[in-house]
């Protein structure tokens, strides 16, 4: 059995179980719904940890 992997569209804003929308205007895949639903503050916060681990070496 396939676990229920979600997206969020950027373009709508709603989250989207299974990949239904084009890839350019998705995020994802994502575990949970919740995840899924916060997927920009996710990837705002992945963005910073790289910039931060780029100025520290």
């Amino acid at each position: 059995m396939e676990e229920k992997r979600y997206w969020f569209n950027t373009k709508t804003k709603e989250v989207e179980e299974g990949p239904k929308s084009l890839g350019l205007d998705r995020i994802g895949p994502f575990n949970t719904y919740s995840d899924a639903l916060n997927a920009e503050q996710i990837v705002r916060d992945r963005a910073q940890k790289i910039r931060d681990e780029e100025l520290e070496n």
